[in-house]
Order: C-alpha cells, then sequence, then structure tokens
C-alpha cells in the first residue's frame, strides 16, 4: 500500500487542485503549491521536490487553454510535457509517488470508438500532444507512476462547461450545443475520491477515471437545463462544423474505466454527478 502521510498538490488552485484539497484535507500532512511561487515549468522544481519530500505527488497543473497552445507550443509543453518530467526527477530522489492527470484528448476520437486505458493513442492538436508527451515523459523516469486520463473535468468555479453553459442561458434566453461531439462529464470531487482509492492499491499504471456513460456537448446542456429549472428554454443541436474553433477536438474520444474498475474502482454515472454539482452550486 502506498504511503500517505504527507502528500503534495501541485496545481491546487484549479478545479481538480481544489477538489483533492478537500479529498485529502485529513492526511496527517497535506502540501498545496500554485503559481507563480512553484511553476512546474521551471526545472528546479524537481529540487524542490526533493526536499519537501513527500509521500504522494498529485500534478494537477497544466497548460488548459487547447485552442491557445495551437499559438503557444513552447508554453504547453514545457507545462505539459517538460513539467512532469520534471516532478518525476524529483519524485524519484525523494522515493515519493506521482500522479499524473492528462486527458481523454490523447486519443483520436474516431466515431463510434470507445478508448480502454493501453490502447494506442493518436493525439491530434497542440494540447494533446504536449499531454502524451507529459504521460511518456514521467513514464520514462519514474516507476511508481499513475497515469489517470480524465474527460470534460469540471468541478467548483466559473471556468467549465457547466458554468459557462449557465450563464449563457441566462445572458441569452436560448442556447446552440454541438451535438456530435461526445465524452464523459466526469466531476472533479468524484475523480478526487477516485485517485485517493488508487492510491491505496500500489497498483501502478494507466487508468481512465471518469463518469461513467458517454454524452454529446448537447445532452450534457439538456441534462444541465432540466436540473436548473431552464428545462423549458431553447437548446438547439447544431454540428461542430457550425461552431467553428482554433483546433478542433476529437469528436469521440469516449473513456472506458476497465482498470480501474478491475480493483473496485467505479464513479458513478454522470447525470447523478451533475446533479451533485447543480446542488452544491445553488447551496453556495
Amino acid at each position: 500500500m502506498t504511503k500517505m502521510a504527507h502528500i503534495l498538490i501541485v496545481g491546487a488552485n484549479g478545479q481538480l487542485g481544489k477538489a483533492l484539497a478537500e479529498q485529502f484535507a485529513t492526511v496527517e500532512k497535506l502540501t498545496c503549491w500554485t503559481r507563480p511561487r512553484h511553476d512546474i515549468a521551471d526545472p528546479a522544481i524537481s529540487n524542490a521536490v526533493e526536499e519537501t519530500a513527500p509521500d504522494v505527488v498529485i500534478n494537477a497543473a497544466a497548460w488548459t487553454d487547447v485552442d491557445g497552445a495551437e499559438n503557444a507550443p513552447g508554453w504547453a509543453f514545457a507545462v505539459n510535457s517538460l513539467g512532469p518530467k520534471y516532478l518525476a526527477e524529483g519524485c524519484a530522489r525523494c522515493g515519493a509517488t506521482l500522479v499524473q492527470i492528462s486527458t481523454n484528448e490523447v486519443f483520436a476520437g474516431d466515431a463510434g470508438r470507445f478508448y480502454h486505458e493501453y490502447e494506442q493513442i493518436a493525439p491530434g492538436s497542440v494540447y494533446a500532444r504536449s499531454k502524451a508527451a507529459g504521460e511518456q515523459a514521467a513514464a520514462a523516469v519514474l516507476d511508481r507512476l499513475y497515469i489517470v486520463r480524465v474527460a470534460w473535468l469540471y468541478g467548483a468555479g466559473n471556468s467549465n462547461f457547466p458554468a459557462k453553459i449557465s450563464a449563457a442561458a441566462d445572458r441569452t434566453g436560448a442556447l446552440r450545443v454541438v451535438s456530435d461531439e461526445f465524452g464523459n462529464p466526469t466531476y472533479a470531487p468524484d475523480v478526487a475520491a477516485a485517485i485517493a482509492l488508487l492510491l491505496k492499491t500500489k497498483h501502478f499504471g494507466i487508468y481512465h477515471l471518469v463518469n461513467e456513460g458517454r454524452a454529446s456537448r448537447y445532452d450534457w446542456a439538456a441534462e444541465l437545463m432540466r436540473l436548473t429549472g431552464r428545462a423549458a428554454l431553447p437548446v438547439d443541436p447544431i454540428s461542430s462544423a457550425e461552431w467553428p474553433r482554433p483546433t478542433m477536438p476529437p469528436p469521440h474520444a469516449v473513456l472506458v474505466n476497465q482498470a480501474g474498475a478491475a480493483l473496485g474502482i467505479a464513479l458513478r454515472d454522470w447525470r447523478d454527478a451533475l446533479r451533485d454539482y447543480v446542488q452544491t452550486e445553488t447551496n453556495e
């Protein structure tokens, strides 16, 4: 069983970072790092990890601006590829375990495909290639490694799909949402709880920790409107071609949680998680 007396969360101010900090609030020692004081793109971060000497490092820090990465590949690779390498080096020196958070976008997202953990990756965008390189860089340095891929992550805050869709609904009174892009809407607190279980197993490797079931962006938005009392608001399905972006996301990068489920780690249906999210946001 992985020792968890001291956990270091990197990127603790993000959606997943905040959920992780809450999940592990009762461990013997919890250290939370954020930028600019702790920048994973700085090679010195490996020395900082070694000096801190945690039992577990969870890297929730990333360049997540998918469209922006196309115009800044150097920065995207510095954060998403070199950052995990530096953290893994620090972990190797002090005997720590690393949990590297990755993404469903490392897959091509071919129509009708459902991706298991050890299938061949085929990243398309700069963002996706930088995250895939981060997986590889960490694995080249460290054996005590969990690679956790998530998809369509959301949690507390305003920088996620449900929050932005809700704001757009209130602002415009109607929605047009892409119906031909599919994924796994995944609630950050559920991922944090699953990682806590995973760390107890010592079965290192690649895991897809996503809420069960697939949805289109349209499905996700329509369910959100229903749960928030906006069921009468018009939600029109459109094609991705009608919503042009600098980079095209994989159309069907739907993940299958096989490796985690084999260990008894299964996340609930995405609709149930979304209901909890709405109730939590409503009560705050």
